[in-house]
């Protein structure tokens, strides 16, 4: 609870004034979404959860990475095997509504040099969306409920939180999205209990945004992508599009959801069942 009311009402208070300040000189559009705003509001949250992370860290004598995030892993086979899986899958929902004529490709939406550099800002945004929302969400919070309280108690709770912290701050939320978006935290949690870390989850979610709003071209809360590949259009009804949410609450993301706990069950079958197997040691005593 101090972990999550010093982020919410202490330090992101504040630093949301900052990030505000910087986009009005730069007169820039906050809400934009961009590679540039999307950088900008997902390095925020790394920064305040990355000091909270080292704060409760310092306090429990131990390393800063040791919540799910070793160093010695950063960016390794986990990464880009969650990395494959956070491309696929968004990529097969599109070929789905492409099929069952919910999406209409029109050709590119940017072409030469101009794409190559969006290309490159999305990805680097997108890496820092992984980073920051899974230490943030799913790092020491994650860890720590899950000492206490066991594993699936401890995922429920962050996936309630993830989806509240979406459903009450995004435009057009509705149920469909409100399935995924705690259909996609529980399997996240679901990465760190098999695989031992949040590397995995890391690659997957930056994928999964990536190839959303750069390759696809697809809104999110009423707002189209800046700079992204495709020109594209979404004439189907908002069951099969997800509408002014874009792919990820579309019902085709459910049967995939399925496949992705089967894909990690049966990939990674040793199974770590304590949190120290995640990084998480005992506390001092």
């Amino acid at each position: 609870m101090l972990f999550f009311e010093l982020g919410t009402y202490l330090l992101f208070s504040q630093t949301d004034k900052v990030v505000r300040w910087v986009f009005t000189q730069l007169h820039v559009n906050a809400n934009e979404l961009s590679a540039a705003t999307t950088l900008t509001w997902e390095l925020e949250i790394l920064i305040v959860a990355g000091l909270l992370t080292a704060a409760f860290a310092l306090y429990e004598r131990r390393r800063v990475d040791s919540y799910g995030l070793p160093l010695r892993l950063a960016f390794g086979k986990l990464f880009w095997e969650g990395t494959a899986v956070g491309f696929v899958w968004p990529a097969l929902v599109a070929l789905g509504m492409i099929a069952l004529g919910g999406m209409r490709i029109n050709g590119l939406a940017i072409t030469g040099g101009t794409l190559v550099a969006s290309a490159i800002a999305w990805a680097v945004a997108n890496v820092v969306v992984g980073l920051g929302e899974e230490m943030w969400f799913r790092g020491y919070m994650l860890q720590t409920l899950w000492k206490s309280l066991g594993f699936w108690p401890a995922s429920i709770l962050i996936a309630l939180w993830f989806t509240s912290d979406h459903y009450f701050y995004k435009t057009g939320e509705n149920l469909y999205d409100v399935v995924s978006l705690i259909g996609f935290s529980l399997l996240v949690c679901y990465t760190v209990l098999r695989t031992g870390s949040l590397w995995f989850a890391v690659g997957m979610h930056a994928a999964f945004d990536f190839t959303q709003f750069f390759l696809i071209g697809t809104q999110n809360g009423s707002q189209i992508p800046v700079g992204r590949l495709l020109d594209v259009s979404f004439p189907g009804p908002a069951w099969l599009t997800g509408g002014v949410l874009g792919t990820e609450a579309s019902v085709l993301m459910y049967p995939l959801f399925v496949l992705a706990f089967v894909y990690v069950s049966l990939r990674f079958r040793s199974r770590p069942c304590e949190p120290q197997a995640a990084g998480l040691s005992s506390l001092p005593t």
